[in-house]
Parts: C-alpha cells; sequence; structure tokens
C-alpha cells in the first residue's frame, strides 16, 4: 500500500469456577446470561510511525468493531493510509500492537494475512495477465482448490460486470475496472477483514455502485469492512462505525451517530473535530473573477 506524501497493557480478567465443580444448573425460569460482546474485528494500541523528524502516527490507539462498515477518516495526510499498512502487515510499525480477527499482526503474520483482504491505494497489478488469469493466479497462490478458485472467480467477474473484459489483459483496463478486479482479487478467500484504501477514488458512478453493492452484502454477511475516504457523504451514507483522523492521531471515534453529535452532518463534524471552519475561505483573493 503507497505510503501518503509528506504524512505528517491491558486488565486480567477474574477466572470463574471450572464448570466440572458442582455448579448447579440455572433455576427454572431463570433468564440466561448475556452473551459476551464480540471481540473486536480490529485492535490497535499504541501505534507510531516516523519518517526521519516527521510524526505520521502518533500512537494511537482504536477498537474496531466486528461485521460492521468501518470508515477511517481525516484529510490528506492525516496519516490514514500509514495506519492502514501497519494494520495489514505492510509497514512495521515503531512501536505498539496490532490485532486482526484475534491474532498479533507481527507475532503471527500468516495467520493475519490468511483472514484479511486488502485493496490498497495506488493498486499494482500483475498487468500483463488478463483479469481471469489473475483471480486464478492469485486464488491457488493462497492454496485454494483450483476449481473453487475458478468458480468464484466466474461468479465475481460476473457480479462486478468483468465477464466482458476476463480475458482482456489489466494493463487495457480502465480505473474503474481495475479498482473491481482488484476488489476481486481482494475477496476470492473471503476474508474475515477487507481493508480498502480510497476504493472509490477515481471510479466512475456505475463502477462505484457496483462496489458499494458487494460491499454491503459482504458486511451483511457478518464479515467487516474497513475503509478510508475523505468524501464524508460516501461515508455517512455507507458506515456503522467511524474513526476521525487528524495530524497522525484519532479525534474522534464511535457509532455514525456519536461522531456526528448534533451536527447537521459528518461533513460539519468533521470540519470541527479537525479544526477546519473558517479555514481556506479565499477572502484574500479578491482579484479573482469579476470584471477586469
Amino acid at each position: 500500500m503507497p505510503e501518503e506524501q509528506h504524512e505528517p497493557g491491558g486488565t486480567s480478567a477474574t477466572a470463574g469456577p471450572p464448570a466440572d465443580i458442582g455448579t448447579a444448573p440455572p433455576a427454572a425460569g431463570t433468564a440466561p446470561p448475556a452473551a459476551e460482546t464480540a471481540p473486536p474485528a480490529v485492535q490497535v494500541e499504541g501505534l507510531w510511525k516516523r519518517f526521519g523528524e516527521q510524526i505520521a502516527v502518533a500512537g494511537i490507539d482504536l477498537s474496531l468493531p466486528a461485521g460492521k462498515f468501518v470508515g477511517l477518516v481525516g484529510p490528506n495526510g492525516a496519516g490514514k493510509t500509514t495506519t492502514l499498512s501497519m494494520v495489514t502487515g505492510l509497514l512495521r510499525p515503531d512501536q505498539g500492537r496490532v490485532r486482526v480477527a484475534g491474532h498479533d499482526v507481527w507475532g503471527d503474520p500468516v495467520a493475519v494475512k490468511g483472514r484479511i483482504g486488502v485493496l490498497p491505494e495506488g493498486l499494482r497489478l500483475f498487468e500483463r495477465l488478463s483479469g481471469r488469469e489473475l483471480l486464478g493466479y492469485t486464488g491457488r497462490l493462497r492454496g485454494l482448490p483450483g476449481a473453487e478458485v475458478d468458480q468464484r472467480a466466474t461468479q465475481l467477474l460476473d457480479v462486478l460486470d468483468l465477464a466482458g473484459a476476463q480475458h482482456k489483459l489489466v494493463v487495457d483496463y480502465s480505473t474503474g475496472m481495475r479498482k473491481k478486479i482488484g476488489l476481486a482479487a481482494a475477496l476470492l478467500h473471503n476474508p474475515e477483514v477487507l481493508f480498502l484504501d480510497e476504493p472509490f477514488e477515481g471510479v466512475d458512478p456505475v463502477s462505484a455502485q457496483t462496489v458499494r453493492t458487494v460491499l454491503e452484502r459482504y458486511t451483511e454477511s457478518g464479515a467487516t469492512v474497513v475503509f478510508s475516504s475523505h468524501v464524508m457523504e460516501l461515508v455517512e451514507s455507507l458506515c456503522d462505525w467511524v474513526a476521525v483522523m487528524a495530524g497522525g492521531r484519532i479525534r474522534a471515534e464511535g457509532t455514525l451517530a456519536e461522531v456526528r453529535g448534533d451536527a447537521p452532518s459528518l461533513q460539519s463534524a468533521f470540519l470541527e473535530l479537525v479544526g477546519a471552519h473558517g479555514r481556506g475561505t479565499g477572502e484574500t483573493l479578491d482579484w479573482l473573477g469579476g470584471a477586469r
């Protein structure tokens, strides 16, 4: 996942009695105990990353819920891509810990990478393969049986409206088609958590709607999508849960309603959180426009 340019311990639970030491069953009519809260899809603790004198990520903590559409939002240079790169094991942090789907990203990278799918910004693909060949190669590289790979590839190509271009070289794909074939490759092994960095950037409305439909169906099945964006309208229409990032720090996190608060829109809340209200009014450009 390309780097953004010029970006800038736990408690122990008390063990209960062993189940085989005469624990009495609940009395008739007694309500069953409350179900345990599902563990987070992503747990980030004290994550730091510096590039020389520039601090890109400044000790962030995050707990992203499972089975949700999660938005990591912020202005350009906020540290979103750096954070996602570290969370997905593409960039080693200077300090901190990341767990994805219950596994330590740097302590057990094989287990993590088998459970995640990644669609990075500035996507690089094997461009001299056709779309179908790319999916076939990706699936077999992940150890899936060939017949299953081919079946899944056919289904993904059809759903993402790429069947007509499946034998065309990826180098000749448009931006939208490249995003869709990249998404297909990321979904092929049915990951638990899908990470997307600016997935709708440069994508036409038709392709964007197709991608959106696939992602909504994916999260409805109980999987988790984490995607970065700086387009608040898109985030507000898609996400259940949002983290706002600026200057390498988390400024707010929670459900969409919690982050929006009393603001009329997520855009207004976002501008307030990142300190951008009133910035760039253009009042000094009194020479611009009007009569010459």
